[in-house]
């Protein structure tokens, strides 16, 4: 049950309403995303007049799960903007998502989402006359003012992030198009809604060495965020983004400078050009401390710098995901008001901050299963399955939650280490292809020897440590004394599963 719950996500959608064909549709709003909704094929509301310049829209008649439904089924001519039905699909994921033009919606390109939706024309009924609300930012701009204003001193409580505004201030950006980058920030901070319940903001400033200007903690409101931003000062310097980028992900976001528990942590790196330093090694430390980074990059390098810049592949290398998601490109920094919107959206998408700290990404979870005699091998086959479905619940990658099993009876076997294998799929496979041992069974032996060669080397890295042994028979050896030094010398959470 806890898992189920950790996994539900906050989204607002009205109660169902009753069409002229007596079936049940569900009223949305212009900004409810695909995967907010939970079944595979369900028909909703979309309301009339939503903004389309508003739209977060990805791919052209199949769409990536993180699109408005709304503003798909407007793009592909299911709807128009006068609402109406839509009978939503969900589908696998895809590899590529293509950005077309249509029905006055630009859609954006994506390359691989985990899952996709299509959409239909649903049922008959009246379109709603309601004027969509976005769950992050969005304000209507036509219709009746809503009822519920945002209380600004609370914030936008649908985006809770703690974020970090790395900007250039490096001799590429120059003095001119700093200011320029200082109004965008602007932007971005309002529209963000920041609020004592809503997202945190701090900035720190790129140039030779790196400067925190001012941290989560300092300002909760948007009017006192926006003053501090006008009076920051342009530096010069080597545009030293890597070293400010690692520097920002270790130093900034301590609960001391106000980071919040449980919240999303974001840098979001402002780039004029390219960076001076080596990005690859400041994004791994980035993903270590669970901090989700965007690369928002202004005037690629021209044909003649291309050969100043260490690696051409520096946004792939730095960011959260190289999924196309986590980077965000604009052409100059004149006329960036169109950019402000999307890149909010961006950083509103929580479920999508792959790179946080969660208790499925971020733990080492050691399997010590029971391969005596007692045991059996019909059932030490179940046990296997009860393993392969703990693991499958976890985000399983090379810096996320790793899986390690071993198996005992008087004696210990290394099935596989937390390093052996780094995805999902592989760890799985391994789980199937184990062996059954058979013989005696010394549980505390077999907790010693785990403790010491499994979870020894990663005992003092990032992830937490959980040891989970599985035995359905009593121990010939002493279990507590095992139990009580791992504990101690590892943080390990002992849990034992015993019974036939």
């Amino acid at each position: 049950m806890w898992l189920s719950a950790l996994l539900l996500g906050a989204f607002l959608l009205s109660g169902p309403v009753r069409c002229s064909d007596g079936s049940a549709s569900t009223a949305i709003t212009c900004f409810t995303r695909g995967l907010d909704l939970r079944k595979g094929t369900e028909d909703v509301l979309c309301p009339a007049n939503c903004p389309l310049w508003q739209f977060y829209v990805f791919g052209d008649g199949v769409y990536a799960s993180l699109s408005s439904v709304c503003g798909a089924a407007i793009h592909s001519g299911v709807i128009t903007n006068t609402g109406g039905a839509v009978r939503v699909q969900t589908l696998p994921g895809q590899e590529n998502y293509p950005a077309v033009n249509a029905n006055g919606i630009q859609s954006q390109v994506l390359s691989r989402w985990a899952s996709s939706f299509s959409v239909t024309a649903g049922t008959k009924s009246t379109a709603l006359e309601a004027v969509g609300r976005s769950v992050s930012t969005a304000r209507p701009s036509t219709g009746k003012r809503p009822k519920k204003t945002l209380d600004k001193k609370a914030g936008n409580k649908d985006c809770k992030a703690d974020i970090a505004f790395l900007i250039d201030g490096s001799y590429n950006i120059g003095q001119r198009r700093f200011n320029l980058q200082k109004n965008f920030v602007g932007k971005v901070a309002v529209m963000l809604g920041i609020g004592t319940e809503g997202p945190h903001v701090g900035v720190v400033q790129a140039s030779e060495h790196p400067k925190i200007e001012f941290y989560l903690k300092n300002f909760t409101a948007t009017k006192e965020v926006l003053f501090a931003i006008k009076e920051l000062g342009f530096r010069g310097g080597n545009s030293n983004t890597g070293k400010a980028l690692k520097y920002t992900a270790q130093k900034f976001f301590s609960l001391e400078n106000g980071a919040r528990k449980g919240i999303p942590k974001i840098i979001v790196v402002f780039l004029d050009g390219w960076p001076s330093d080596d990005l690859e090694e400041a994004g791994i430390v980035a993903r270590e401390f669970g901090v989700n980074v965007f690369i928002v990059s202004v005037a690629k390098p021209t044909t003649e710098e291309l050969g100043m810049v260490q690696d051409i592949g520096f946004v792939d290398k730095a960011v959260c995901r190289n999924n196309g998601f986590f980077s965000y490109q604009m052409p100059t920094w004149f006329g960036t008001t169109k950019y402000v919107k999307p890149l909010v959206q961006k950083l509103c998408s929580h479920e999508q901050m792959l790179c946080s700290k969660t208790c499925y990404n971020s733990v080492n979870i050691g399997f010590l299963i029971d391969g005596s005699s007692s045991i059996g091998e019909s059932n030490f086959r179940l046990v296997l399955e009860f393993v392969s479905n703990v693991a499958k619940a976890f985000e399983i990658s090379d810096i996320g939650s790793k899986v390690a099993a071993v198996q005992f009876t008087y004696d210990q076997r290394t099935e596989f280490g937390f390093t052996d294998f780094v995805s999902k799929d592989k760890v799985l496979s391994a789980i199937r292809g184990i062996h059954y041992m058979s013989g005696g069974t010394a549980t505390g032996d077999a907790i010693s020897f785990t403790t010491r060669n499994v979870f020894g080397p990663v005992k003092d890295g990032p992830n937490k440590n959980f040891l989970i042994v599985l035995t359905d028979g009593q121990s010939y050896d002493d279990v507590r004394g095992p139990a009580a030094a791992a504990q101690k010398a590892g943080k390990l959470c002992i849990l034992t599963s015993s019974g036939s």
